[in-house]
């Protein structure tokens, strides 16, 4: 439950600031505290719709539209939706037909650099900074894009303020809608944005900006990691799944069916994907080169007092670029069922549709090192710290993904089973490869790791001079 606080209680003169709206929602998310906040402040404010340019003055959604999906990268552009914008991965995006795309109608849904993106439909508030390795991609009708005029705003800073304690209430107290809730852009044109003058401006979009880069740059180590492991240990590349053509049918022998009948569990893509880790020379169980485990279901229990709780991640928050939350867990409950995350440790969904993200695998850093996690999780601690970064890219290659995916079993919600997860055999090279491949997803945790340190440095910049000039 959500309270108001007593010491701002809501006046008249606020109703009628809000056109007399009378649901609660405005007034106990404290968007009229922080915009009272910025009218007292004592320098310049600007309106938003006065600091952007581009399409529709330079804040714009979309329309509603019928999306064509397609196969194939030569005829598709990666499609972002408003949950897939916060993905630290984004190679597995959808595929937007082109010959859509590409008409007047959607063209400007193209991302690019330097955008602000907010979600505004579903989940409101969202934000994400558009960075290089976007661009290309286009967006849903459910991202709002608040693309900032360079020559009034510098874009890291519009970022960091709509993103701040001070822009995202206000952002939100715009919501309307009783079953789908949604804003438009009306209601964030007139967002004060308070300038602080061009020194504190600047170190606050270098700080955005660095950020944004070293993202792109960790993403692009991951990949260089799959590579090499495909280039130095499989001696191949996988086929696309579309590349294997429909209806998919495998024969097998019948000594086979001793443990799964199920028709996945042996499709041709699962099968190359073994042939391909067998073929690689020594392979090893997991389950010798790292002890696994999977906590067991337990009673959400929130504490009250953060003091008294650990923050509390979802299965779906790990993959988030930036995972945050405002639970927090009892301890006891963490320390009982063992849900902490810790540094090195490499988690792996343990639940979900085979379409979705199950099976996929996520490196634990510094920044997530101490959060509690979802027994939706599976945890894979490497036995030597130093094979963490071999055995991540191992399993998150396609090949790793696909023989994880393949062990789920259920008929309504597929799970992985520890001992299963335990019995796959990965290829096992000499230290020197494993030591090389697991060097490029060092360096990505540690990028991401500074990355969101550098983020949350530039927005605490902004909170902190708003706070000194009120």
């Amino acid at each position: 439950m959500k309270l108001i606080n007593p010491k701002h209680p809501v006046r008249a003169s606020w109703l009628r600031e809000m056109a007399f709206r009378m649901d609660a929602s405005p007034f106990i998310s404290g968007a009229l505290e922080a915009r009272k906040t910025l009218e007292a402040l004592n320098v310049n404010k600007d309106m938003l719709y006065t600091l952007t340019a581009g399409h529709d003055g330079g804040i714009y959604n979309g329309p509603h539209f019928s999306r064509t999906y397609v196969d194939s990268p030569e005829h598709g552009v990666p499609f972002v939706g408003s949950a897939d914008m916060l993905n630290a991965d984004l190679s597995t995006l959808p595929l937007l037909s082109k010959k859509d795309a590409h008409t007047a109608r959607l063209r400007y849904l193209e991302l690019r650099h330097g955008m602000t993106l907010i979600s505004c439909s579903g989940t409101i508030g969202n934000t994400v900074y558009c960075r290089q390795d976007m661009e290309g991609m286009w967006s849903s009708q459910h991202v709002m894009k608040v693309c900032a005029d360079d020559s009034k705003v510098s874009p890291g800073y519009l970022y960091a303020f709509i993103c701040s304690k001070y822009g995202i209430p206000i952002v939100v107290s715009g919501t309307y809608g009783s079953i789908i809730q949604s804003i438009q852009p009306e209601h964030l044109a007139s967002l004060p944005v308070p300038r602080f003058g061009q020194s504190l401006e600047h170190e606050v979009h270098s700080l955005v900006e660095s950020a944004s880069q070293k993202r792109s740059t960790a993403s692009n180590c991951v990949q260089m990691a799959v590579e090499s492991f495909y280039d130095a240990v499989c001696n191949e590349r996988p086929q696309d799944w579309w590349e294997y053509g429909t209806p998919l049918v495998s024969m097998i022998s019948s000594n086979e069916l001793g443990q799964r009948l199920d028709a996945y569990y042996f499709g041709i893509p699962n099968r190359d994907a073994r042939t391909a880790f067998d073929n690689s020379g020594c392979t090893r169980r997991i389950g010798e080169i790292a002890d696994v485990f999977i906590p067991g279901i337990f009673k959400r229990r929130y504490a009250e007092d953060p003091s008294f709780g650990v923050p509390y991640l979802t299965g779906a928050d790990v993959f988030n670029i930036t995972p945050s939350t405002d639970r927090h867990l009892l301890r006891a409950v963490v320390d009982q069922y063992g849900l902490s995350l810790s540094r090195g440790m490499i988690v792996i969904q343990e639940a979900g549709q085979l379409s979705g993200i199950i099976g996929r695998a996520v490196m634990v850093g510094e920044y997530l090192d101490g959060f509690a996690c979802s027994n939706n999780m599976v945890r894979v601690i490497p036995n030597s710290s130093q094979d963490s970064g071999y055995v991540y890219a191992a399993l998150s290659s396609e090949y790793g993904v696909r023989l994880v995916k393949r062990e789920a079993a259920g008929s309504s919600i597929p799970h992985l089973d520890k001992g299963r997860v335990e019995d796959i055999q990965i290829p096992w090279p000499d230290p020197v490869i494993r030591s090389r491949i697991g060097r490029h997803i060092e360096d990505a945790t540690q990028l991401r790791d500074e990355a969101n340190d550098e983020e949350r440095q530039a927005i605490h910049l902004v909170e902190e001079a708003i706070e000194e000039n009120a």
